[in-house]
């Protein structure tokens, strides 16, 4: 038998959450895993370029726990009786270990900067702008249903994680990391 992979379930534009409940494409929860799956996506871009085998294992761990945060979110928490996989503390810890690691090389920052340096910069940057929207709208989810609080915080934390990282692959790479100057 061949697997299909379009159900024409959603074709009415309502989607199923894990436990049965059926919402709007629209809503907020929805709104939140499918940026946590663009930010995922993204992360992949940022990987499959990446020179650096230590770099592109954490990436792939933090897909990994990207997937963990899409599966709490697209669950019911009232409805749901799945075995989700958790988000643990060492997650958050393993994110300020990278970022301390890279700050020991790095220039210290004195400004602002300017999104770029160079490509695979630019795309963290991105990632990074990506990461805050969900954080953004997980925010707004938790105020009106049930989130753990962990998510949110590993997504604050990625989003530092990932400013770090561009201005470590500028560095590396001898690049030119451009401080904002305010016109006065």
């Amino acid at each position: 038998m061949t697997y299909k992979i379009y159900t024409k379930t959603g074709d009415t534009g309502e989607t199923s959450l894990i436990g049965g409940v059926r919402v709007s494409k629209s809503h907020i929860r929805i709104e939140s895993y499918g940026t946590v799956d663009e930010l995922n996506s993204y992360l992949g871009l940022i990987k499959d370029q990446l020179n650096s085998t230590e770099l592109s294992e954490l990436i792939y761990e933090i897909q990994d726990r990207l997937f963990t945060i899409g599966s709490v979110l697209a669950s019911d928490p009232e409805k749901s009786k799945m075995k989700i996989p958790d988000l643990h503390e060492e997650d958050v810890i393993v994110l300020e270990h990278a970022i301390d690691q890279m700050n020991e090389v790095l220039p210290e920052l004195k400004n602002f900067v300017l999104p770029g340096g160079n490509i695979l910069a630019s795309h963290c940057h991105v990632a990074r702008c990506i990461c805050r929207r969900a954080e953004r709208l997980v925010v707004l989810l938790a105020q009106n249903a049930p989130v753990p609080e962990l998510i949110i915080r590993y997504l604050n934390r990625l989003s530092d994680y990932l400013f770090v990282l561009a201005r470590f692959i500028v560095f590396n790479h001898n690049g030119i990391e451009v401080a904002w100057r305010p016109r006065l």
